[in-house]
């Protein structure tokens, strides 16, 4: 049950930074530091709302991938901060093919250097927060290693009876 937990927890938390950092390449924060005070308090509204959106979007989109990925890290206990990170960019990398697959031809595209650098930095940043809330901990507690044992000392030859 606590590992459910925990990995519920850490797929929560990584889709609510993966949403608020999809909404940071699009309302950049030099953006609503420029505006008038009374204005940066709207945007931020906005923004926020936004990446809960993008949040929910982001969780809906990775949750089979993650799933999956997320079961074979728990069963082979792997705990690598690089494991998560890779397939966190590979499943943000997927959404922005899975976007680009669904463009209208003639239209403009999403596929470009700014967008690659977007989809795969939400992608390491999303890894680097599971593994820090769940990913550390895959597979639960390791087995304790059994102490070693005592050497056995040669026994003394058993004399034979005549």
């Amino acid at each position: 049950m606590l590992t459910l937990l925990r990995v519920l927890f850490g797929f929560l938390v990584a889709s609510l930074i993966a949403g608020a950092a999809t909404v940071a390449f699009i309302v950049t924060p030099a953006d609503i530091a420029n505006l008038p005070a009374e204005a940066q308090t709207e945007r931020l509204g906005n923004a926020g709302l936004l990446a809960l959106l993008a949040a929910t979007h982001s969780a809906l989109f990775a949750f089979p991938f993650a799933l999956l990925a997320i079961g074979i890290a728990e069963l082979w206990r792997l705990r690598s901060s690089l494991y998560y990170v890779l397939v966190a960019v590979a499943i943000s990398l997927g959404g922005l093919a899975a976007i680009y697959a669904n463009e209208v031809p003639g239209q403009p595209s999403i596929l470009n250097n700014y967008a690659l650098g977007a989809f795969a930095t939400v992608g390491v940043l999303a890894g680097l927060v599971y593994w820090l809330l769940a990913g550390r901990g895959a597979g639960g507690r390791r087995a304790a290693a059994p102490p070693p044992s005592a050497p056995v000392e040669p026994s003394e030859p058993v004399a034979q009876a005549s």
